[in-house]
């Protein structure tokens, strides 16, 4: 195997190595750069001496390519080896004298981007020692905007266990609860029809962190807890534990958080049997109350809807702000 610097007269064979790149990992915007512009940063980049060709009896074999070092880091935009040639140490050696080259011209550091969905890649990259420094994100101008002009009114919820012993509730929130927040803000009610209402001031602006202790206190008091939320006033939600384990997770817009594939659209759906088994609840009465839709407009204000769900299943105060009317 051989490394040499490429130079301009190989233009049609690093046409054919990006080509292979972009088939085999393609662009993910899918806008992809067309060869004349991707060889416009390459020819600046052979110019100057920082793209890597590796040759065997058969010809290129693969190619590395870098931006001259800037502020002590070379940064690496493409390293590619044709399948035939692959696990014979061919990235190794064009890494090797790629990181020769840039040492030489002062760098101290090597960074590169590998796209999430490109596991192979990224396995090999943290083989060889390379961390994660950033995380870049991207989404389409449509989605964004969409949830650009998206509702933003409060988030609210709270957590409902089914128990009569208050002091036990009252100690396992004590125990789990500093793990997710600092103090303050927290309420433990009084029994209610065979539940026990927990308000915290902090948790209930974050679903997730109030689901999370929802969970902790279902697996310490092996009772069923149901975490209520309204999200912006808009989307409603409930999770249901038994015994610490997730059982049934619900939101009257499945894909108010972002896009979802269908099959998980349908998943955010109430399951009425399980509501009935841990509740008591009519199934047809939730079927009817707990539905979901494309938009909050098909469905009852967020705060009635969410009153109604919680009194299918015996809970009252679920939440406070809640509206009582229905």
């Amino acid at each position: 195997m051989r490394i040499r610097r490429a130079t301009l007269a190989d233009e049609a064979v690093l046409r054919e190595l990006w080509e292979e790149f972009e088939a085999e990992v393609p662009d993910p915007t899918g806008d992809p750069e067309t060869w004349e512009e991707e060889w416009a940063d390459t020819r600046r980049h052979v110019e100057a001496g920082t793209v890597f060709l590796a040759e065997d009896d058969e010809g290129v074999a693969g190619v590395a390519r870098a931006e001259p070092p800037e502020h002590r880091s070379a940064f690496v935009h493409l390293v590619h080896v044709r399948p035939r040639a692959r696990r014979q140490g061919v990235t190794k050696a064009l890494l090797a004298e790629l990181a020769r080259d840039a040492r030489e011209r002062g760098a101290t550091r090597i960074l590169l981007e590998v796209l999430t969905a490109n596991r192979d890649a990224r396995a090999v990259w943290q083989r060889l020692g390379f961390e994660e420094l950033w995380l870049g994100l991207g989404t389409p101008i449509d989605a964004l905007e969409a949830r650009l002009e998206a509702p933003s009114g409060p988030t609210f919820g709270s957590i409902h266990v089914q128990t009569d012993d208050r002091q036990a509730v009252a100690d396992a929130v004590d125990k789990y609860r500093p793990r997710l927040a600092p103090p303050g803000g927290t309420a433990v009610g009084e029994p209610v029809g065979g539940w026990i209402a927990i308000y915290d001031e902090l948790l209930e602006q974050d679903p997730k962190q109030l689901q999370r202790l929802a969970k902790e206190l279902s697996n310490a008091l092996g009772s069923v807890v149901v975490a209520f939320t309204v999200e912006q006033e808009t989307a409603v939600g409930y999770s249901i534990y038994d015994r610490g384990r997730s059982v049934d997770d619900y939101l009257s817009l499945p894909e108010f958080r972002g896009p979802l594939p269908p099959g998980d659209v349908i998943a955010m759906a109430a399951n009425p049997r399980v509501v009935q088994r841990l509740t008591g609840a009519d199934p047809n009465a939730v079927r009817a109350v707990a539905r979901t839709a494309a938009s909050a407009e098909e469905l009852p204000p967020a705060r009635s809807l969410a009153a109604q769900i919680a009194a299918t299943m015996g809970i009252a105060g679920a939440g406070r702000g809640y509206a009582d009317d229905q």
